[in-house]
């Protein structure tokens, strides 16, 4: 799997842009600036826009040629981030150690999934705010419409609604949506898609 990734980081164009996720650009500004955990950051767009806010960022993927993507996209903006190289699988974290945790088209295996929503959530502190976007289950339509829209073409790696509730059910929900939304970021993401988006706020472990 990093390999399929390292082939698609290490051309010097930006494969989703440099700009962030148009959803995390609009809900991170509403939170106080903290520590942030940044899961599938890839080329570092999402991570060098929580920097830029004033965020404390560690970020983490599987590629290599993502991170050296990420890191030169920080020194462009003047800001710093901590990126790891490294499977979710692997990588240990403190608990209750971040104020955020910034999913955006963090998809995981079917089998996996659950178990690394709980990961993270053990990362996330009591009170912290988690903010997802993915692909739903709808967007297999619109994938095998349109190629160009990206998004993994396995149903069971994307996102429903009841999915969310059973994973973040310690979560007082600020935004809970599937949408149909026109994706330009990038080479990788353009046009009509369905998302699902949610804002959550831990209330408690589970």
């Amino acid at each position: 799997m990093n390999q399929k990734w390292d082939e698609r980081y290490k051309d010097n164009e930006f494969a989703y842009g440099k700009e962030p996720n148009l959803f995390f650009k609009e809900w991170l500004p509403t939170f106080a600036p903290g520590s942030i955990l940044m899961p599938a950051d890839g080329e570092g767009r999402n991570g060098v826009f929580a920097a830029g806010l004033g965020w404390k960022v560690t970020s983490f993927d599987l590629s290599v040629e993502g991170q050296l993507k990420a890191l030169q996209l920080a020194a462009e903006n003047r800001v710093s981030l901590k990126y790891i190289v490294g499977d979710l699988e692997q990588l240990r974290f403190e608990r209750e150690a971040f104020d955020a945790i910034g999913l955006v088209y963090a998809h995981f295996s079917a089998g996996k999934k659950s178990i690394f929503h709980q990961q993270l959530n053990n990362y996330l502190r009591p009170g912290g705010i988690l903010i997802l976007e993915a692909f739903s289950k709808r967007h297999i339509h619109f994938n095998q419409l349109d190629p160009k829209v990206g998004g993994p073409k396995d149903i069971n790696e994307l996102y429903s609604t009841a999915e969310i509730l059973a994973d973040f059910k310690n979560y007082e929900i600020l935004l809970l949506a599937e949408e149909e939304i026109l994706l330009n970021e990038g080479k990788y993401h353009q046009g009509k898609g369905a998302v699902i988006r949610f804002v959550g706020r831990k209330v408690a472990n589970s």
